[in-house]
This record gives C-alpha cells, structure tokens and sequence, in this order.
C-alpha cells in the first residue's frame, strides 16, 4: 500500500512545528531520506515541470475541475522566469489541495470512470498513446483503489511517478514532496519522526505548512546506481549530499571472502539476502542471515566477509554510517540545476546569441514573425 503524500521540513522548520505543534511534530530535527531499491520500486517525487502539468490540465478535464481559473492562468501564461514559475506552481499546488472535499470527490469519481473505460473498452494501441500516458493513468486507478475518495490518487498529475530498478537510489531532501508507492526499499534519513503529511492517509494532514513549507523545485531528484567503494566493485556507494549518513550495500558472491572497510565512526549492517559467516584478528565469529542486524562501534576491528562455495547465492548487506564522503557526493536533491527533465521533458530552445529576445516568453506559446496586414486565427486554451 502506497505511503501518504509528505515532505519533512528544514532545521528552522521542524524547530517551528515542534514549538507550534508538539503532538504532532515531536522533534525539532530535519529528515532527509535516501532510497535504494531493492525491488522493482514506484515512487512519486517531486514536482512535475509546468509544462507537462499544462497539458496534463488541457488533457483532463476532472484535475482542471480541481483548480482555479487564476492558477490555470498562471500556468499558462507564466514566463520562463524560475521565481515566476515557482511561484505560478505554488499557486497551482495551493488551489488543488484547498478545493472543497465535495467537488473533487465528485471530480475524482468522473475521472477513474473515464480512465477505466480507456484501459478497456476504449484502449489505445500502445504505439499511439504516450508511454507517461498509461503509467499516469494506471497509477491513479491504483491509488484510488487504496484510498478510496481521497483526491490524493490525482498526484501523479502533478508529482513526477518514478520507476526505479534495483540497486537505484535516489535522494529526498527537506520540503520536498514525495510518496512511496510499491515495492521494497532500504531507506536512510536524520533521525527525526517529523512529516507533513496532505493525502493518501487517514493520519493528520497539515495541508497549510505543506503548502508553505516546499521549495516548489521542479523535474525530481537524480537517480542513481551507486559507485564502487574502497577499489572493490562489490562495495557500491550511495552518498547524499548531508553528512548524517551515507549507505553502501556489499555483495559477497559464493566462494568469495570480502573485507568490510574500516571505519572510525559507529555503523550498522543489515542482512538482506543469502548466509555467510564472518571473522576478524580477534577471532570473532558471525554468523549471517537474512533480517538479523548488527552494530559496529567507531575503530572496530575489521570483518572479513565468507561465503561457502556450496551457496547457490550472494550475500547481500546493506551498511550504514556517518557520511565520509561528503565532498563526493553520488546524490542531489531536486533543487540542482543539472537534474533530470522529467518523464517527457521538452526540448530546451536554442537562439541565436546575436538575436534579440523578447522579454515575454510563455509555457506553450508560440512566437510568429507576422508582416502587416496579415491575420492568424488564435485559438485560446479551454481553462
């Protein structure tokens, strides 16, 4: 079952919400999270860019129903100014989670009406409908049927719906908005118990601090399959850009033995698969299984990792430990300038460096040279 629709605050943040709310917000830490993927995973993350979003409005006409014709607007006519287009978003994102429970219930039931219809009677060839298409849509059908008459399930409208393979990671840092939805992952995060939660949930929701607590960056985090630590391959590193933690998941393959790095901070291991045995200079013994965990204090004496030749798998263990590769991060957040575009991400123009530019250009729309006299018909987008 899906996790709800949360972000977890900065520093001065949570220090906030833990003075104005100690109930809810127990603590007055931040909690940064680092995914990796164990299974095949499905996760939304972060804003979508504005210019899926407006298509995404024009395509569906029960999200549009969600929304006021003044953010509609904004979207549409916002120009390529990062500050207006956050801005424009927050307006976006503000309107769909204050309509009335009335109106988008009724609007959500419209919609898996007609999205079912499609993925059945009226299916589309899968080479003529958009691959973004059926995994939206899918998605929503999904999260409706787990959450019955939350206007949550419309989500994958607005946040970015990620398909990770196994051994990718990925990074969520504060006031970013995200919800896991299927499959199996190891998660690392600062030690703190604070999430604003808005949907998919029947636990409080603090939809205002939500909404004015994101950073409104758009296009999601990085994805990223680790690097290989300590010159060993079999060691992968996962490193965020916090120094609260970092991961490295080790594989250990039969008739193999592997020496797990030493560290002069605490840390601890979990197994995730297979059995072994390990052994270090003063002779302690281990024995290995999936589930169990282990704590290693700061300078312990190095394990050696073994796995019996006979094994007809791996051992996998994931280890966790203060962050000792800060300068060299595999991660970033949302809010980098160099991440990825999004599920179907435009083009980026190009001008001629000895053209001039004009000072309004907006999402969609088209500039044309016309010569006087001459008429164009121009339609105006259905809000």
């Amino acid at each position: 079952k899906a996790l709800s629709i949360q972000a977890h605050p900065c520093k001065d943040g949570a220090k906030r919400l833990h003075l104005e709310n100690p109930t809810n917000y127990g603590d007055d830490n931040h909690k940064p999270e680092l995914a990796v993927a164990l299974t095949p995973f499905e996760a939304m993350c972060g804003f979508r860019r504005l210019e899926e979003i407006a298509i995404l409005i024009k395509k569906h006409p029960e999200f549009a129903a969600c929304i006021s014709n003044e953010a509609k607007l904004a979207i549409f006519l916002c120009s390529r100014d990062e500050d207006d287009k956050k801005k424009a978003l927050r307006m976006l994102f503000q309107s769909f989670m204050s309509c009335p429970v009335e109106t988008s219930q009724v609007q959500l039931k419209k919609l898996l009406k007609r999205l079912q219809k499609e993925q059945s009677v009226d299916h589309v060839h899968p080479h003529e409908e958009p691959p973004w298409e059926r995994k939206c849509a899918r998605a929503i059908l999904r999260l409706a049927q787990q959450f019955p008459g939350d206007s949550g399930a419309m989500a994958p409208f607005l946040l970015n719906y990620l398909l990770i393979a196994p051994g990718e990671s990925f990074y969520m840092a504060a006031n970013e908005p995200h919800a896991y939805v299927a499959g199996e992952i190891i998660e690392c995060m600062a030690c703190s118990d604070n999430v604003v939660r808005a949907g998919l949930t029947p636990k409080f929701k603090d939809v205002d601090n939500l909404v004015n607590m994101l950073t409104y960056s758009m296009g999601g985090p990085t994805i990223n399959a680790g690097t290989p630590a300590y010159g060993d391959d079999r060691i992968m590193r996962y490193t965020p850009p916090t120094r609260e933690f970092e991961v490295m998941i080790i594989t250990c393959n039969p008739g193999e033995d592997i020496t797990l790095p030493a560290l002069s901070v605490p840390a601890i291991f979990v197994v995730l698969e297979g059995s072994g045995n390990t052994d270090n200079e003063e002779g302690q013994r281990l024995v290995m299984r999936p589930g169990r965990s282990y704590f290693m204090p700061e300078h312990c004496p190095e394990l050696t990792l073994a796995v019996n030749d006979s094994k007809r798998g791996p051992l996998r263990i994931a280890l966790a430990h203060e962050n000792q590769h800060l300068d060299e991060p595999t991660l970033s957040c949302a809010e980098d300038s160099k991440q990825w575009g999004g599920e179907f991400a435009l083009p980026t123009p190009t001008s001629n460096p000895g053209t001039p530019r004009s000072p309004n250009k907006y999402v969609g729309v088209r500039e044309l040279n016309l010569k006087p006299g001459v008429t164009v018909p121009f339609k105006v987008p259905k809000l």
